[in-house]
């Protein structure tokens, strides 16, 4: 396996940690703690292919960003 790999499959796992027992419970540190992993999954993918590394970085982010930011605008109204 390549060196691409082996530090996705780190971040994945680091990252999963730090979203799933975040220190500071703030919605902007939750955010940017999923994109530590979702960093992660484009680099595991980049080590298959290109392509697939680059559709699936875009579809991770994009819905990761929207489901969050509805979160957030429900917490702010509540």
């Amino acid at each position: 396996m390549s060196p691409e790999f082996y530090a996705g499959l780190l971040l994945l796992i680091i990252g999963t940690l730090a979203s799933a027992f975040p220190r500071d419970r703030e919605y902007l540190t939750r955010i940017i703690n999923l994109e530590i992993p979702a960093f992660g999954l484009l680099l595991v993918a980049l080590s298959f292919d290109e392509t697939l590394a680059l559709l699936t970085f875009i579809a991770v982010a994009t819905l990761t960003t929207f489901v969050l930011v509805m979160l957030v605008e429900r917490r702010v109204a509540a």
